[in-house]
């Protein structure tokens, strides 16, 4: 037997030997999913898939119902995480702006750190305060305030904000009692007494402690209402109408008027779109418009895009990941569209994933979001190869904290993650380093399943830990 001949043979042999390794690995897990994961009393009631692969070896460890399509819940943050990663830069785009002597426009970016407390650098509060008179040109906003699918009686729920082109305070009014007293964090809203809760506006009393505080779906009324709880605080999402986010801006910044206009006139999912906010003077558009003929358009930057990306993967923030998404498409296409920017990193940056997704909104808050366990493999080896390992561990969750703060405890720097939790509804998906150093991407998916999701999270914490401890 010559050299070459030798080599040849001892490749195949080495060939065989990894492929019946992979083999032996693929039986182990199955073994264990069958066990721990297809024979757990909450998860056999419904439908689970699962992918773990290997990119050191471009392995799949192994596939169960990992081309099938399941609903990801906020694991759909993970495609908003890439596509505010590939499209937003180092820092966010507060706005664009033009500006003479007496007055300001403002293109909004869709930012949501704005006058938001999380976050304590505004450089655009501080122009915007040393101008009387701000036109807010609104061409870019071209989408809708609540995403499709979404469940429409939680709009009187923090965690499902509406999405606009200027947010402000994470569109959100915080309620707070002390005493007897509620206070309101902003003084446009309308506070209502109903169901024999008498509320004084003027003084801010209130007769009784047990209440509650819904608002009017059409408008930004909030109504008190008896309860058989103890109101404390909350936070409740306003109406973003153009009309109620210029009387906000006018009471934050103290100014003399707040125009929100559309420089032509559009058509938006066959509605004509006409000026926006309280009329318009016609001279009021041309003074803008000259004025915007007068400077160039600037841009100012507000936050680190990661200290966002941070945020909204540890909290799993819908808001956050709704205006990353809108922000994106504001980068790429000039114009805020979910479903436009989704079609364009579909048909472009991810061309190649292996089952095309119906890919919906940025949080995970639509029943119609479906994606497959090996997307989500897909996406997370993409990210760690374009973006970095070191920034990606950096932005999720990792054992014991964020939304994994009761999971996976003993693995903090081990299991680098996201969750999502839809009613009968669970996922994780995310980066595990087993207990020889090797590098897994996994996504276990669970639908349907008619107990709560604390059993089903429990049996997946030890299917990932008996691989974490097994290799």
């Amino acid at each position: 037997m010559n050299v070459k001949t030798c080599k040849a043979f001892l490749i195949l042999i080495m060939v065989v030997l990894i492929a019946m390794s992979s083999c032996s690995v693929s039986k182990q897990i199955s073994r264990n999913a069958t066990s721990l994961l297809l024979n757990d009393t909450a998860i056999r009631t419904g439908h689970i898939g699962i992918s773990i692969y290997e990119p050191a070896s471009n392995t799949y460890w192994y596939n169960y119902n990992a081309d099938k399509n399941f609903i990801p819940a906020s694991n759909t943050k993970l495609f908003t995480l890439y596509a505010g990663l590939k499209y937003l830069g180092d820092s966010l785009v507060a706005a664009r702006l033009q500006k003479n002597r007496t007055a300001i426009t403002v293109y909004p970016s869709g930012d949501p750190s704005f006058l938001n407390a999380e976050f304590k650098f505004q450089p655009l509060f501080s122009l915007l305060k040393s101008y009387k008179t701000i036109y807010i040109n609104n061409n870019t906003w071209q989408d809708n305030a609540l995403g499709n699918g979404w469940a429409w009686d939680d709009y009187n729920d923090d965690y499902m904000a509406e999405r606009s082109s200027f947010p402000i305070y994470g569109n959100l009014i915080d309620f707070s009692f002390t005493g007897d007293s509620l206070t309101a964090s902003s003084n446009a809203i309308q506070i209502l007494s109903g169901d024999g809760i008498d509320y004084d506006p003027d003084t801010k009393k209130i007769s009784s402690g047990y209440f509650r505080i819904e608002r009017n779906y059409a408008n930004n009324d909030f109504y008190i209402k008896k309860s058989a709880f103890a109101f404390k605080k909350k936070s409740i999402p306003f109406k973003t109408d153009p009309e109620f986010i210029a009387e906000l801006l006018k009471d934050s910044l103290h100014c003399e008027d707040v125009t929100f206009f559309r420089s032509v006139t559009q058509q938006f999912d066959g509605n004509t779109e006409k000026a926006l906010s309280h009329p318009i003077k016609s001279d009021a558009i041309t003074t803008s418009i000259k004025a915007e003929a007068e400077s160039a358009q600037f841009i100012i930057h507000s936050q680190p895009t990661d200290s966002l990306f941070k945020i909204m993967m540890h909290r799993s923030d819908n808001f956050f990941a709704e205006q990353t998404l809108l922000m994106a498409s504001n980068e790429q296409l000039g114009y805020m569209n979910d479903d436009k920017i989704i079609d364009t990193i579909l048909h472009n940056d991810l061309k190649d994933i292996p089952q095309r997704p119906q890919w919906v909104d940025g949080s995970g808050l639509s029943r119609y979001n479906l994606f497959s366990p090996q997307s989500f493999v897909y996406i997370l080896n993409k990210m760690k190869n374009e973006f970095g390992w070191e920034r990606i561990k950096n932005i999720l969750a990792t054992g014991g904290t964020g939304t994994l703060s009761a999971y996976y405890k003993k693995y903090s720097g081990y299991i680098y993650a996201k969750t999502g939790t839809l009613s009968n509804n669970c996922a994780l998906s995310g980066y595990l380093i087993t207990k020889k150093g090797k590098l897994l991407i996994f996504s276990v998916l669970a639908n349907n399943y008619q107990t709560g999701a604390t059993p089903v999270r429990r049996a997946v914490e030890k299917f990932i830990e008996a691989i974490r401890e097994k290799y």
